[in-house]
């Protein structure tokens, strides 16, 4: 049988529309090459804590292979109520709580909570590209509202988001702090953002991924919507184990949903992937417990290595380097260089440096590049500035 091929086979329109990563672009240009320093994916360089991959080990060697609940293990959902309650300073019930395999599925599965075709969301962006691309596989509509440098520190305009989140909009999507920017959200734009959405019927879906990993020392965590919480609202925390705890390769994390959905995220989880393999479960158990001297830990560093890294950045000629409250990302531009997927390639082929180039956030990241500093040596960041600078220098010559 001969096939037409002017009907070739091929995904809905939708799945052919959506983006692929830049930044898988760059990385699999320089990935297997000794020569290479990579700074272009968003984890730590520290393998997970001994403890946690211990748990993982006992687990299975007690043979833990079996189908668990849709929701987690019981144990595991009252670990992370246990630990968000502690965290915000409020009641979050386990009925709130469903454990799952990884934070950018729970961003898949709140799109297929909420949205239908045509449906409108606001997201405030340049932003980590899976999270704008999600909701296009349910044919919804992605509107962006772009942070601004003001004063030397990413901003958000926030009567430019307000003025955005129409009625009739259906979500708004909120990555805090940001990736790729660091930007982080206070607690006044928390409730200005949540009164408005309340006002409308909007939902408000919080990427809170990077929500413990903040430099000032004297927050635990970012400002939260959680923390708001009260009977009624349109709130969905998505959550990962990924970060805080470096355990990226692991694919775990977690959901809070109002409880009236609970029942229908159990469905969803069903179809999407069925339950979360136990010896995970017991490692992501065990992080919570007992993790907070590694959670620390990583934020220190991170500290440090950010001070070093954007004071290294800004010595360089035509570089800005704008500040931000977290996450683990130096967001920056060199002057002159505005295609920043062309450089981030010559940066790989002509020096060795891998970075994430900011056209892949977005169209407001174009010219600017991501540098993860969540790595423990100072040496390797220098290293990196060191070859940046060779590259600046022969460029200007």
């Amino acid at each position: 049988m001969t096939y037409d091929t002017a009907f070739p086979p091929q995904a809905r329109p939708s799945i052919r529309g959506l983006a692929g990563s830049l930044i898988r672009e760059v990385a699999n240009s320089g990935m297997g090459r000794a020569d290479v320093v990579p700074f272009w994916f968003g984890e730590s360089d520290q393998t997970t804590a001994s403890f946690i991959r211990d748990e993982a080990a006992r687990s299975l060697g007690q043979g833990e292979t079996f189908y668990s609940q849709n929701l987690g293990r019981p144990y595991l959902r009252e670990s992370i109520a246990n630990y968000l309650s502690g965290l915000h300073n409020r009641d979050i019930s386990v009925d709130r709580i469903a454990a799952i395999s990884s934070g950018v599925t729970g961003l898949l599965i709140a799109s297929e909570l909420l949205l239908s075709a045509q449906d409108r969301v606001v997201a405030i962006t340049p932003l980590w590209p899976n999270v704008c691309e999600i909701p296009k596989i349910l044919s919804a509509q992605v509107e962006r509202v772009s942070l601004s440098v003001r004063g030397g520190r990413w901003t958000l305009d926030l009567d430019r988001l307000l003025d955005a989140l129409t009625p009739g909009t259906k979500a708004l999507i909120i990555n805090s702090p940001n990736n790729p920017t660091g930007w982080t959200i206070d607690e006044e734009g928390v409730v200005a953002i949540l009164q408005h959405c309340r006002k409308h019927g909007i939902w408000i879906v919080c990427d809170d991924v990077y929500e413990r990993l903040v430099y000032d020392p004297n927050q635990r965590s970012a400002p939260s919507f959680l923390k708001h919480y009260e009977a009624g609202d349109r709130i969905i925390s998505v959550n990962s184990f990924s970060k805080a705890w470096s355990m990226t390769g692991w694919r775990a994390g977690w959901m809070v949903v109002p409880p009236e959905l609970t029942a229908d995220l159990t469905k969803v989880i069903e179809y999407n992937f069925s339950c979360m393999f136990e010896p995970v479960q017991r490692a992501a158990a065990i992080a919570l417990q007992q993790g907070e001297q590694e959670v620390a830990r990583l934020r220190g560093m991170l500290s440090h290595t950010r001070g070093l890294l954007s004071s290294a950045l800004a010595s360089l000629p035509g570089v800005e380097v704008p500040d931000a409250g977290g996450a683990m990302y130096v967001f920056f531009r060199i002057a002159g260089h505005d295609d920043s997927l062309a450089l981030a390639k010559r940066l790989v082929s002509e020096v060795g440096l891998g970075l994430a180039p900011g056209s892949a956030f977005g169209p407001e990241g174009d010219g600017w590049l991501r540098w993860c500093h969540a790595v423990s040596s100072d040496a390797k960041l220098l290293d990196g500035v060191d070859r940046l600078s060779g590259f600046l220098a022969r460029s200007k010559a």
